[in-house]
């Protein structure tokens, strides 16, 4: 059963997923260089994300929608388990956002020239001054319910087990005193972990946890990471 999914993956889930990528590229780079980019630099991406899901027999479910306002700006942060995380969060969250991610992936042919057109938010932490931009850019698109979504380990988990957390998307959080929302991302190591190159069908839960407002003071660095990480490691599945 394996060989013949493996012969669909490769002759025809591949090649239509190829097509798609490029097609939604192009489409957000135009709609992007028309001024649109707050639109199409998320809405075509749901379409592509799930195309991802469902082309490779992924099923994606949801929980704690409830927790979370489109008019809000949000810090999302979420455990790393795979290349899928990107698509559960893509296609499934439901509130428009922004990636924050690698200066390395703007290599990437067609992804990366969509990513810039779209607004993505490129960590350069190069200099002080560089760092200084990335932090100004960020807060330029992180207006108007527009959000921002980070993987706080820093790369996909090799064992499946969460990586230590980094503090740079909670200081943002607290440069700008936003609430933090916690993703639990559960399925996904399973249907791609990052030393495989083809999925196998799976089931990827992705729980919505409440927010941590700031205090009246504003956001405790570590009592924010501590409550994020304990959140999100309630939502796995032991």
């Amino acid at each position: 059963m394996l060989i013949l999914y493996r012969i669909y993956q490769i002759f025809v889930m591949c090649p239509l997923l190829i097509v798609a990528t490029i097609i939604t590229a192009v489409v957000t780079v135009i709609g992007s260089a028309l001024g649109m980019g707050r639109w199409f630099g998320y809405y075509p991406e749901i379409l592509w994300s799930r195309l991802f899901c469902w082309l490779a027999f992924v099923r994606v479910t949801v929980r704690g929608r409830e927790n979370i306002d489109p008019a809000v700006s949000y810090v999302f942060v979420a455990n790393h388990q795979g290349a899928y995380d990107i698509f559960t969060v893509y296609g499934y969250l439901g509130h428009n956002f922004r990636w924050m991610m690698k200066q390395s992936l703007r290599k990437i042919p067609f992804v990366g020239w969509a990513c810039r057109w779209a607004g993505q938010i490129f960590v350069d932490n190069s200099s002080v001054a560089a760092t200084r931009r990335t932090m100004a850019y960020a807060e330029r698109q992180l207006s108007g319910g527009m959000s921002l979504v980070v993987f706080p380990e820093g790369a996909r988990t090799w064992t499946g087990e969460m990586r230590p957390f980094k503090r740079g998307a909670y200081r943002l959080a607290v440069e700008f005193n936003l609430p933090v929302v916690p993703l639990t991302i559960d399925g996904a190591f399973h249907v791609l972990p990052r030393f495989k190159k083809l999925p196998v069908p799976g089931h990827i839960r992705l729980t919505i946890h409440k927010p941590v407002y700031p205090q009246s003071d504003g956001h405790d660095l570590d009592r924010l990471m501590a409550d994020s990480l304990a959140a999100i490691e309630s939502g796995l599945v032991k």
